[in-house]
């Protein structure tokens, strides 16, 4: 392979790594189950601090039990850091993650993280997914809120899903 394949082939995973990083954001935020599954390793991990710890299909149930109670969330990814090496890679995604969640006396309340993720990839079957998550919690507020007016939104609904036509754009697993 030529010093050009090389750094092509080398910018194209770094690309596709990114994408990665986004389609969990999109995932979470979207409440997309399907789509979460298929962005980690079988055998992955993802430690989330104090909220969990274990294997990443464990981690997508954790998930799957919590959405119904999170009215909404926002995933911003700010910096992502990525080093490629044949089909491993590593990362450290910058990012501020917004939620609102109900607090326990009936209210709702705003919980704002900035976060690092320190990741591990590999690619497999021709994809990009995680091998590893772990996240970092450089700083953390919650704050109480106004109820929210009007029903939860339903992610499933999402103007993303029927204004924009690409696959990329579609809700469910990636192949």
């Amino acid at each position: 392979m030529s010093i050009e394949q090389k750094t092509l082939a080398t910018l194209m995973a770094k690309d596709e790594i990114r994408e990665l990083a986004l389609l969990y954001s999109r995932g979470v935020d979207r409440k997309d189950i399907e789509l979460l599954r298929t962005l980690y390793a079988q055998d992955a991990t993802d430690h989330h601090g104090k909220y969990f710890s274990g294997g990443a299909e464990d981690y997508i149930r954790f998930l799957e039990r919590s959405f119904p109670h999170m009215r909404m969330s926002g995933h911003f990814i700010c910096n992502h850091l990525v080093s490629v090496d044949g089909d491993h890679g590593e990362g450290e995604v910058y990012a501020l993650a917004y939620h609102v969640v109900p607090d326990r006396n009936g209210g709702y309340v705003e919980d704002f993280k900035a976060v690092r993720y320190i990741d591990r990839y590999r690619k497999e079957n021709g994809r990009w997914v995680f091998a590893s998550r772990v996240v970092e919690f450089d700083h953390e507020s919650v704050r109480p809120m106004p109820t929210p007016e009007g029903p939860m939104p339903s992610p499933a609904a999402d103007a993303s899903y029927t204004s924009l036509v690409s696959r990329l754009f579609l809700r469910g697993a990636r192949s």
